[in-house]
């Protein structure tokens, strides 16, 4: 028998993306460099990042004036937005700090 060490209340977490920033309307989606957090997007504003699902494929935009400009820097414009659909609006990217060859101090 004994004593329960004081040290337990010492214990950390560990943190993951669900502790940092999730919230009852949101979901997480893993990526190639981490996370991201995506919520509904009701009503995007200027300069919200967004997942949208155009051409057969899902990829990040930035709303810009009338247009939606992609990561590979591709704008989608004018009749082309109506075949795009929005499934988000992205709060957070986590990017992932560590790799298993490249530990971090």
């Amino acid at each position: 028998m004994g004593f329960p060490s004081p040290a337990t209340d010492y214990i950390e977490q560990r943190l993951t993306p669900v502790s940092i920033c999730m919230t009852p309307d949101s979901r997480i989606l893993e990526t190639s460099a981490g996370y991201a957090i995506i919520v509904p997007a009701t009503h995007p504003k200027q300069g919200d990042a967004l997942l949208i699902l155009s051409g057969g494929r899902t990829q990040f935009a930035k709303l810009m004036g009338q247009s939606l400009i992609c990561d590979d820097g591709e704008a989608i414009e004018g009749a082309a937005l109506e075949e795009v659909e929005v499934f988000g609006r992205v709060t957070f990217f986590i990017t992932r700090f560590y790799d298993d060859d490249k530990p971090t101090i």
